[in-house]
């Protein structure tokens, strides 16, 4: 059966008194005597009464800020997808009076960082959507956007030390534990893990670090430590290197390399390496539905893929602010997205017609 929607007016009349003094209640304004007030509440607990936010966001014609402090796409396509995401919810959001102005900063640059955080903060936005790569950086500004009631979304890297109002990602240490249960299959014994966190700052980034320790304490929990060795290294060519001679020398100091797991979106990196000395033998793992990726995946240079679709983590993020500044609902702390494992067979699901 259809719900009856229950309007002021309906309470009003079962209360025997007028509309205004039931906004007056429900708004806990104005003068009303004690005994109306009594009787108008229980009315609202007996008909289950909820108000209406989208109409009275529509009548309230109030503009609400948003930053989104977001890497530049141009230095890593990574964040193409976010911001997609970002424009997305704006779009659907713009009649409630939601506006968003984005700020661009360096991926591989703390001071940009810096430089754009400060200049949101300046703004004194009603909320904040941040990818906090840079995470000792992004503690002091975490503390000041509290002091000053700013409510802000992490999303990409949740950090479990501060009290944002959602993290929206995935689960980070089940991630890694995933990658490490897919690559477990067919696996010689004994033989060599290689983790590789390709152009990251590691002490400041936290959820690449709770990535590998899923996947270490993964063979660690099903007793099969001593039958696969895992070498973590980390490799920064930004410069305009390739990643060929770091391969080179990690493949010459560690033998019996089955697999690889690249911790975020650079997999195609060492796809391209692998290709090139014809090594099919060695099963390769990564993140993210970029294109070079996508193009590895179907060679089956890359044999798998999670997908952490950046896209809605974006999408998402702006929508949980909307839900707290707009309508007035609960907002949970975490809102993990699913571990999608993409392959070659599976891959036309999750590719956006558009």
């Amino acid at each position: 059966m259809k719900k009856k929607i229950i309007r002021i007016k309906d309470i009003a009349e079962r209360a025997g008194t007028s509309k205004g003094t039931v906004d007056r209640v429900l708004h806990n304004r104005g003068r009303v005597a004690d005994d109306v007030r009594e009787r108008i509440l229980e009315i609202i607990k007996e008909l289950n009464y909820e108000p209406n936010r989208i109409a009275q966001s529509l009548k309230s014609q109030r503009t609400y800020n948003i930053a989104a402090l977001i890497p530049d796409p141009n230095e890593d396509s990574y964040w193409e997808a976010p911001l997609k995401g970002i424009e997305k919810a704006e779009k659907e959001l713009r009649q409630y009076g939601i506006n968003i102005t984005r700020y661009i900063f360096t991926p591989h640059d703390e001071h940009s960082f810096n430089a754009k955080a400060n200049e949101a903060t300046r703004e004194n936005p009603d909320g904040v959507l941040i990818a906090p790569i840079f995470y000792k950086e992004a503690l002091p500004f975490f503390k000041n956007w509290k002091s000053l009631n700013i409510p802000y979304v992490l999303f990409n890297t949740q950090i479990e030390s501060v009290e944002p109002l959602c993290y929206i990602g995935q689960d980070s240490y089940r991630s890694g534990s995933l990658a490490a249960k897919i690559l477990s299959f067919g696996l010689p014994e004994p033989c060599t893990l290689l983790v590789l966190h390709i152009n990251e700052d590691i002490p400041n980034s936290a959820h690449l670090i709770t990535k590998e320790e899923g996947f270490r304490n993964f063979f660690k929990q099903n007793g099969r430590a001593e039958r696969y060795k895992v070498v973590s290294k980390d490799i920064n060519f930004y410069e305009g290197g390739v990643i060929d001679g770091h391969l080179d020398a990690i493949i010459k100091k560690e033998s019996g390399i089955a697999a690889i797991y690249v911790t975020n979106s650079k997999a195609f990196e060492v796809a391209a390496y692998l290709e090139k000395l014809g090594r099919k033998d060695i099963k390769l793992i990564g993140y993210d539905l970029l294109a070079p990726n996508l193009d590895y995946l179907n060679k089956e240079t890359i044999h798998f893929l999670i997908n952490q679709n950046p896209l809605g983590q974006g999408y998402w993020g702006i929508h949980q602010l909307a839900n707290h500044l707009i309508f007035k609902q609960e907002v949970a702390p975490i809102k993990f997205l699913p571990l999608d494992i993409i392959t070659k067979e599976n891959l036309d699901y999750y590719l956006d017609p558009a």
